[in-house]
């Protein structure tokens, strides 16, 4: 093909993809069906389902508001299938699909990967025995242009060199050391001036000492546990809003002061299955969607 009409056509496909910024999907089939995780521990069974479709509604009605949403079709059998930020990671039109390392869940796979591919997304290669669950342990932050990829307990440690090779961004690897906090976006959120709200118990020595050595003092907002254990990290920020679980009077005056109005939008039965705001959705422009 004519290296001209090719570049033409990525272009188009990039503007494309770009229309939409968050993907989401509907919680039709999600319940707590088997354990790959500590929160899912005794919730076999005991999810409130008409709840769980209030609290996923009040979420979307928030996020309606301020951003562009895209939904796949929920699939039977697939009751994580909600949990959009592990589809992949997406960053300037080109999506990397995930490699679940939970048996459980790889045939989310091959729906992501049909859902990306319609809407013009180009996909990037992936080795098929490296695990990797996409935007749940790999987080663009715009702000300096890298992106810090968690590892530990789903994602390999080899996904970070993968990463930084597929988009060309600085990646910072970080070990999660805390089976409560088994995907980045638990415990850690880069927000678009700069600032990281993260719950430091959740990483080894060494991934503090990267933190540190990347963000300043001021920029380090470190949450009480009790804020983690209410998922506070699992936060979806939007032109200033960051919308989140739970949110002590604590934390809401530190994200007020860096120029944020948190807005709680509980999500106590995603919880169940050890998700809340940011692991029922996908960013499709990998990055601040102000």
């Amino acid at each position: 093909m004519n290296l001209h009409i090719k570049t033409l056509e990525n272009d188009a496909r990039r503007r494309r993809a770009a229309h939409a910024s968050i993907l989401m999907c509907a919680p039709h089939h999600f319940g707590v069906d088997y354990i790959i995780n500590p929160w899912m521990e005794n919730q076999i069974g005991r999810t409130d389902v008409s709840r769980a479709r209030d609290q996923w509604d009040n979420l979307r009605r928030h996020l309606s508001g301020c951003a562009n949403l895209a939904f796949v079709t929920a699939e039977s059998g697939l009751p994580d299938m909600v949990f959009t930020a592990n589809a992949g990671l997406v960053l300037d039109g080109v999506a990397v699909v995930s490699r679940f390392h939970a048996k459980e869940r790889r045939p989310e796979e091959g729906l992501f990967r049909q859902w990306f591919d319609r809407q013009g997304f180009e996909i990037a290669a992936w080795p098929e025995d490296v695990a990797f669950e996409g935007a749940g342990d790999a987080l663009p932050d715009r702000a300096r242009r890298l992106i810090w990829c968690g590892h530990g307990w789903r994602s390999s440690d080899l996904a970070p060199r993968l990463i930084e090779t597929i988009f060309d961004w600085r990646t910072v690897g970080l070990k999660l050391v805390d089976p409560r906090f088994y995907h980045l976006d638990t415990c850690f959120c880069p927000l678009p001036d700069g600032s990281l709200m993260y719950y430091p118990a959740a990483f080894d020595e060494a991934s503090l000492a990267a933190i540190r050595a990347v963000a300043p003092a001021e920029k380090r907002i470190e949450v009480s546990e009790t804020d983690a254990l209410g998922f506070a990290c699992n936060a979806v920020e939007v032109s200033g809003r960051i919308f989140l679980n739970a949110c002590s009077d604590a934390l809401k005056t530190r994200l007020a002061a860096a120029g944020f109005a948190p807005i709680v939008t509980p999500l106590s039965e995603f919880l169940k299955a050890g998700g809340a705001a940011k692991c029922l959705t996908l960013e499709l422009n990998g990055g601040a969607l102000s």
